[in-house]
């Protein structure tokens, strides 16, 4: 299974603006949770530094926070930033997901 998950240049650009406007906070956290209308669903938070069972994947100076459980359900995504017409929001294309919600924050696998 391809464990590599890739961070977009656009969501690398937004992680770096938010990252540099809350003092003490380096990362952002994707994790992944039960729950959601398609079973699983993605939460992101602020991190101030990795835990033990971090993966780091990095753009520049971008930084997103995996744990190991998560990335079980997330090898080979791509995480991506989207502006548009619906509003800003992060979203990962997950290769893996074989349903998702339409608002892109859930899925099952």
């Amino acid at each position: 299974m391809d464990i590599n998950v890739t961070l977009s240049d656009a969501a690398a650009k937004r992680i770096t603006e938010i990252v540099a406007s809350e003092e003490g906070k380096q990362a952002l956290r994707v994790s992944v949770e039960g729950g959601g209308c398609s079973g699983f669903s993605y939460k992101f938070d602020l991190a101030e530094a990795p835990e033990a069972d971090d993966v780091v994947v990095a753009n520049g100076e971008a930084k997103v926070l995996i744990d190991s459980l998560s990335l079980v359900y997330m090898a080979g995504s791509e995480i991506d930033f989207v502006d548009n017409l619906l509003g800003q929001s992060f979203q990962i294309r997950n290769p893996n997901a074989v349903a998702s919600c339409g608002c892109g924050t859930s899925f099952s696998v």
